[in-house]
């Protein structure tokens, strides 16, 4: 007997790629050029040049047997100072080595620590509008998934729901700042009373409730937007990071866990950390990206063509009539559908060759999104696409 859920998991694509490949072939049919792909979060813009100039130098100097074998399961010890210095020399910390732990990317962070921390019959709160595979990750610890609904005038928290859900078997509260689907922003008053609510929960059943922040869009926010560093608020915090998006190294899958040095037992939740790791074979990352990020961390690709492209499609569906809350950072976008099956629109979408994402699916239905990493020239003739879609529900 196989496992059930596994094979479900195996055989049910998700939405997103779904669309995806349906965008490949219409692509095919009526030429690229002809369709409006925002279904998928694949970075549109290059990596800095240093990126293949520093992977290229590696290559030529390093020794292979060296930088082609095998590191510590928890990456470099080199690389993980590396990258506890860059995280110091931006938010005034001081963290070493032992407060990483390298990942092959986000979701295998996130996967080892809701391992790590989570028993049977545990339960992680987690806030709508969020990433699906949140649910896939948490089940998949053995732990449920308690849902908060969102607020859908600004995205930031429903702190009346939040503490209604908090109860003795929370474990942990997974945040996603800034916002996959939303762009939302979560403000530093936000921070400070989901810290105040956390600790407060956390003395009356005398036990910690860890909350892991989600960050691989840290680096992509707009206008000065600021992104609060969640350890400074809150002691038990542990950072899942990735540089898919701030270096555009999607395939590269590189990623880190920070175990910040005011996390209550420290070294056990590093150790349950590994252990998790080491269960589900997420050790040793790819040792020449281990390097090639690390040297490369305080860099960015050219984020300011998401902030151009977000600006274009604002006011674009502004004009035609959409509510959308401006987005903070990321490149989504998440405006209100023009019915309210969100499912029956983005079909009706397809019609003028429009790939978007149905809001129910990140638990907020009566939403699409919109994932504008894509070339500022098809953002931009996209636009007569929904305005034929919008003139049809008028």
């Amino acid at each position: 007997m196989l496992n059930e859920r596994m094979v479900a998991l195996g055989t049910q694509r998700s939405v997103i790629r779904e669309l995806f490949e349906f965008g490949k072939q219409r692509a095919a049919e009526i030429g690229a050029e002809n369709v409006f792909d925002f279904s998928i979060g694949n970075p549109s813009v290059p990596s800095p040049d240093a990126v293949n100039e520093t992977a290229i130098r590696l290559i030529k100097e390093m020794d292979p047997v060296v930088l082609h074998g095998y590191t510590s399961a928890q990456g470099d010890a080199g690389v993980r100072q590396m990258i506890a210095d860059s995280i110091n020399s931006r938010f005034g910390t001081s963290y070493g080595a032992d407060s990483l732990y390298v990942t092959v990317g986000a979701a295998a962070a996130l996967c080892c620590c809701l391992n790590g921390l989570c028993n049977p019959g545990d339960e992680v709160i987690v806030f709508a509008p969020y990433f699906p595979e949140y649910k896939v990750f948490i089940e998949g610890a053995g732990a449920s998934m308690k849902l908060i609904p969102a607020d859908i005038e600004a995205f930031q928290i429903d702190f009346k729901a939040f503490e209604e859900a908090i109860s003795s078997k929370t474990k942990a509260v997974i945040v996603n700042s800034p916002n996959n689907p939303s762009g939302a922003v979560y403000s530093e008053a936000t921070i400070q009373k989901l810290a105040q609510i956390l600790d407060a929960k956390s003395a009356e059943y005398g036990q910690p409730i860890y909350l892991i922040t989600d960050e691989p869009y840290r680096e992509i926010a707009f206008g000065g937007t600021v992104v609060p560093f969640i350890p400074k608020y809150y002691a038990n915090t542990l950072v899942c990071y990735s540089w898919s998006k701030s270096l555009s190294l999607p395939g590269e899958r590189l990623g880190y866990i920070l175990v910040p040095d005011r996390v209550s037992e420290h070294d056990l939740v590093y150790a349950a950390i590994a252990g998790a790791g080491r269960s589900l074979g997420y050790v040793n990352a790819p040792g020449l990206f281990q390097r090639v990020c690390a040297m490369c961390a305080d860099m960015t690709s050219d984020i300011s063509v998401y902030e151009t492209n977000k600006d274009i499609l604002m006011k674009g569906l502004t004009d035609l009539g959409f509510h959308v809350v401006e987005p903070g950072g990321t490149f989504y976008m998440f405006p209100r559908t023009l019915e309210a099956d969100d499912v029956a629109f983005c079909e009706k979408a397809k019609e003028y060759n429009l790939l978007l994402v149905p809001g129910v699916g990140f638990g907020c239905p009566g939403h699409t999104r919109i994932s504008y990493c894509v070339q500022t020239e098809t953002v931009k003739r996209s636009l007569d696409a929904f305005e034929k879609l919008a003139k049809a529900y008028r």
